[in-house]
């Protein structure tokens, strides 16, 4: 049991691992958006944070603070394994509490679109396994609206793949239409617009 977790764990942690990896490895390259300064302003991961330029220089700061708590996860699984008591897995629980900090990609400000896929925060998704693209207007029923004003008459883009999604802010129509531009020319799914669904 106590060696099906440890796989369990190095898995999960080798998968983010390797997923900002290839992040880092396509920061600066081959990058279709954002290009200038007006594509800076016009897209965010929220509407109250503007994002940064996807190079690594622009992203110094977030890949530092990511890649020391991926370190130090792994410093503390292995700490724990070596100083635990025996027969106790208790250890091996609170190491694994720490991993849906993982999960987050707001630690790094970044979202970007390179000729093979989409890099937003610490993810990278390839075209070929995008299911879903669509914009979502932000109304008073959506949960950005009131952060900011230039995002009140914008729009949520949300990108789902197979295992996963993620979403940025739209500032303006033109953006949209950017966006929209760039995306159906790397994929065969169609960009949808449409009202999110709120409960009643």
């Amino acid at each position: 049991m106590e060696l099906f977790l440890e796989l369990i764990f190095f898995l999960a942690i080798g998968y983010y691992i390797y997923q900002f990896a290839q992040v880092l490895f396509r920061l600066g390259h081959h990058v279709l958006f954002p290009i200038s300064e007006e594509d800076l302003r016009g897209i965010r991961k929220h509407p109250d944070k503007p994002i940064y330029r996807p190079t690594f220089s622009g992203q110094r700061t977030g890949v530092i603070i990511y890649s020391c708590m991926l370190l130090f996860i792994v410093a503390m699984f292995f700490l724990l394994y070596f100083f635990r008591e025996e027969d106790s897995m208790s250890w091996f629980f609170n190491v694994m509490l720490l991993l849906p900090l993982t999960y987050s990609d707001d630690g790094v400000n970044l979202f970007a679109i390179v000729d093979d896929g989409i890099l937003s925060g610490n993810r990278f998704i390839a075209w070929d396994k995008i299911k879903d693209v669509q914009f979502i207007p932000i109304d008073m029923n959506h949960r950005f609206y009131g952060f900011n004003k230039g995002a009140n008459s914008g729009y949520e883009l949300k990108v789902k793949a197979k295992f996963r999604s993620t979403s940025c802010v739209v500032m303006s129509d033109e953006m949209k239409e950017k966006l929209t531009d760039i995306i159906t020319g790397k994929i065969n799914v169609p960009v949808k617009v449409e009202k999110e669904v709120t409960a009643k």
